[in-house]
């Protein structure tokens, strides 16, 4: 491993952000090589917070757009201070006036209003740009990204090419609702998140919460991990099981129990279907020891084999 990217791992998780090598490889060739980062995964599994550890670790503002459905040009990149165009041309008041030299004066800088995208690239010190949930944009903005994302440039009608005073160091993340386009994907290096080993999110707990009980932390982990394994509708994330952590902290929880479970599924579960199908007799399973969580999903099956025969047994019969 280079030098480079093992200080880049200790700089993460000096200030709490648990990077693997993969992850610490992807920030260090997007800073070195000047490009954006397309960091790809599902919820709630820490694309976000690459863009935040980021900022945090370089000192730098972070500058976000979040992206949804109908977004457009005005509200990423610019928008015109009517109000103030219209206060100069009364102000003006010079009827003999060309159409042309008033239309100068009021589409200047000074009345240009800057929103995420124009004004991160119109920073003197390079900026953090976090444009998240690109996937939920329509594909004409994404389109429209294409040229900030290439040269770092963007076109206003009004003023021609405005060319960044200094890049920023741009984060892009999508939750996979909708494919993107090959163009966006060849501009952009690529990252992908997985959900957390057992390890990485144990590691991840005690970095949150240095004062949480450690036997506390290894069974949330156990619960978390086995969770996922479950036919769900919406699998819980890192996020979840940070929150779940807060909420047994906040509550004071002393050991995990499947009524504790119970009463905060809220926490880690935000679909009433899969909470339903959790009562507190699969919790009590889920939270049993691994090797009597083996034995009890193995016993399951056996008797599931027992119940309902094969396909070749009833042809037999």
């Amino acid at each position: 491993m280079k030098p480079e990217i093992e200080e880049l791992i200790a700089g993460l998780d000096r200030i709490g952000y648990v990077a693997e090598r993969e992850i610490a490889t992807a920030v260090h060739l997007a800073l070195r090589l000047g490009k954006p980062l397309l960091v790809e995964g599902a919820a709630g599994v820490g694309k976000t917070e690459v863009a935040k550890a980021l900022a945090s670790l370089l000192d730098a503002e972070l500058i976000r757009l979040q992206c949804y459905e109908g977004l457009d040009v005005n509200t990423a990149l610019y928008e015109w201070n009517y109000q103030k165009q219209l206060l100069r041309i009364r102000l003006e008041g010079d009827p003999g006036g060309s159409t042309s030299d008033i239309e100068e004066t009021i589409f200047g800088p000074e009345y240009l209003l800057e929103r995420p995208l124009l004004r991160a690239i119109r920073q003197e010190r390079p900026a953090v740009l976090l444009i998240d949930e690109i996937d939920r944009a329509d594909e004409e903005f994404e389109a429209f990204l294409l040229e900030l994302l290439s040269d770092f440039q963007v076109s206003i009608p009004e003023l021609g090419t405005v060319r960044a005073i200094s890049r920023p160091h741009t984060v892009l993340t999508s939750n996979g609702t909708r494919e993107l386009s090959d163009a966006l994907r060849r501009r952009c290096l690529y990252l992908w998140i997985d959900y957390p080993t057992p390890e990485k999110e144990l590691r991840i707990l005690r970095a949150r919460f240095p004062d949480f009980s450690p036997r506390l932390a290894e069974q949330t982990v156990q619960l978390v991990q086995r969770l996922r394994d479950e036919r769900l509708s919406k699998t819980p994330g890192l996020a979840e099981t940070i929150d779940f952590v807060a909420a047994l902290r906040a509550l004071d929880a002393t050991r995990l129990d499947a009524g504790t479970v119970h009463d905060t599924l809220g926490c880690l579960l935000k679909d009433r279907h899969d909470a339903a199908t959790l009562d507190e007799e699969t919790l009590e399973a889920l939270l049993a020891p691994a090797g009597e969580a083996d034995a009890a999903g193995a016993a399951s099956g056996a008797c599931e084999n027992r119940a309902t025969p094969s396909p070749i047994d009833t042809d037999d019969a």
